[in-house]
């Protein structure tokens, strides 16, 4: 029977960095995936959602144009040309990480993994042993049990749809359902929003909830909050009725349900070994990413922590130093920036003011919002948001928040700066780069 010193159970972000970096310190390493390298970021999720996102933004722009001079007219949108330009780029980045993979002297197996005991596992029909074996199977989405649920689409089958929906619901309150609310309005498809809750984006600053909401309504999205769906019925072959929790009816093309994601864990057979999981199947780990069983060990969403991609590669570079290097690394989950790709963007990095006056007795809110310079003649009415929050008592700011063109580019230096604990002083003797959006965040000097 083979035998590894590393066993990685799929080929996303966190299992190929962890392969590569125990190959690169002369292990020997296998990893077996029994779908498609470089996980759900690369082929169902960040890359090809931020590709359709800059496609729907086009419209936006193409319409701007006449302001600076520019005669220009949309003559049409080829979804199929999108989504097969897509396909093209997600082929090729699959290459790029077998390269990457078979280039690191790992061993790459394709076809899903799954536990015989605490220390095998089988692949094909082949088992393989291993010192350490690593789950990094990601997650998949979750779609509640209702009437007609087996009608709706999720964000994996958005990116190979056959055509574009001349009318979508979208269902769901986070990351993924306002993001293709916005897609799909971009691309000029009639697009309602279904929430159940009173706002989306649950644990993001509020004020900065209330400015997406407002700004995805002024570009055409529909968005009803406090409704759920109670069924959905097949009409004519294409078309689905869709009946809401208030009663009203609305017949679209797709349903697309972004309720959230589970840990796929339940493929694996770990009933073969002691692994504890929690009530939603996912893995129970210690903070160097150790099962209760000491040969096995979990990173990425499969631990449902903070899904997210660099998060993943994080643990992934702590896991290998505890096991083959000088355990030194220890994973930070505070002060964590990230991006919804939103039409506007949002960029946010450490507290709400919310979280903020929760923790600290004297905050201080900052707030600006403006419209953009380019605006001025393009006739355009999207506002853009700046927010940061300071503890007055010691100047140290807290969180940076922003609503508008371009907000994660701009916020990712700002974490940066609050990373390293800057106070607002150092905000406020800082230089800003005129003229830009973000100077806005070091030329704010009172407090609302």
């Amino acid at each position: 029977m083979k035998e590894f010193d590393l066993f990685v159970i799929g080929a996303g972000s966190g299992g190929v960095r962890a392969s590569r970096l125990a190959a690169a310190l002369g292990k020997t390493v296998a990893v077996a995936e029994q779908e498609y390298l470089g996980g759900t970021c690369v082929n169902v999720g960040c890359v090809p959602k931020k590709l359709f996102y800059y496609g729907s933004h086009l419209r936006d722009d193409i319409a701007l144009a006449d302001g600076f001079g520019w005669d220009l007219k949309a003559e049409g949108f080829s979804w199929q040309r999108l989504r097969d330009n897509k396909d093209r780029e997600i082929e090729r980045l699959n290459q790029i990480y077998k390269d990457l993979l078979e280039n690191s002297g790992v061993v790459l197996l394709e076809g899903g993994a799954t536990f015989i005991d605490n220390q095998t596992v089988t692949v094909n029909g082949t088992s393989y042993r291993a010192k350490n074996i690593l789950i990094a199977s990601g997650s998949s989405p979750y779609v509640p049990d209702f009437p007609g649920c087996e009608h709706v689409i999720t964000s994996r089958d958005v990116f190979y749809l056959e055509s574009l929906p001349d009318k979508i619901t979208v269902v769901g309150g986070g990351y993924i359902a306002v993001e293709f609310a916005g897609i799909f309005n971009g691309l000029g498809v009639e697009t309602e929003l279904v929430y159940r809750g009173d706002l989306f984006l649950r644990g993001f600053d509020n004020e900065v909830r209330e400015v997406v909401a407002e700004e995805m309504v002024k570009k055409g999205v529909s968005i009803r909050f406090n409704t759920t769906i109670n069924r959905i019925e097949p009409l004519d072959g294409m078309h689905k009725k869709v009946t809401e929790s208030d009663g009203s009816e609305r017949v679209v093309r797709e349903v697309l349900y972004a309720t959230g994601r589970r840990p796929y864990t339940d493929h694996l057979c770990l009933e073969n070994t002691a692994v504890k999981l929690a009530e939603n199947g996912a893995i129970t780990v210690s903070d160097c990413f150790q099962t209760n069983v000491p040969s096995i060990y979990a990173i990425g969403d499969v631990i449902d922590r903070i899904q997210l991609t660099p998060v993943a590669l994080c643990e992934a570079d702590v896991l290998i130093n505890h096991l083959f290097g000088d355990g030194s690394k220890l994973m930070d989950y505070d002060v964590i920036p990230t991006a919804v790709f939103s039409n506007p963007n949002i960029g946010t990095v450490g507290l709400s003011e919310e979280e903020s006056k929760a923790q600290f007795k004297n905050v201080d809110v900052y707030r600006s919002r403006f419209s953009p310079m380019k605006h001025s003649l393009s006739g355009g009415h999207e506002k853009t948001f700046m927010k940061m929050v300071v503890d007055r008592d010691t100047d140290k700011v807290l969180g940076l928040h922003m609503v508008g063109d371009d907000a994660g580019e701009i916020v990712q230096g700002m974490a940066v700066a609050i990373k390293a604990g800057a106070t607002k002083s150092i905000f406020d003797s800082t230089i800003g780069i005129h003229p830009t959006a973000a100077e806005e965040f070091v030329t704010m000097r009172k407090p609302s």
